[in-house]
């Protein structure tokens, strides 16, 4: 299967959808999955049926670089 951007979240199958312990008590949280070929899924758990970003273990580590630099801290 070709995994592009937007893909439907239940289409990637059973894989391990994962939150921050972090994450809001309400459920307004983002998850997170390792897919098959590695690459990284993210879905908002409010729509678990709706669509997931899909991205490469680098752009994930370039991410989470800038948030360890506090590059992203005015968006909190």
């Amino acid at each position: 299967m070709l995994i592009t951007n937007g893909v439907v979240a239940t289409e990637l199958g059973l894989v391990g959808w994962r939150k921050s312990s972090a994450s809001n008590p309400s459920g307004n949280c983002v998850e997170v999955a390792e897919l098959p070929d590695g690459q990284i899924a993210v879905r908002n758990s409010r729509y678990p049926d709706g669509p997931a970003l899909v991205y490469t273990r680098a752009e994930i580590a370039a991410f989470l670089t800038g948030v360890r630099n506090g590059e992203f801290d005015d968006l909190g």
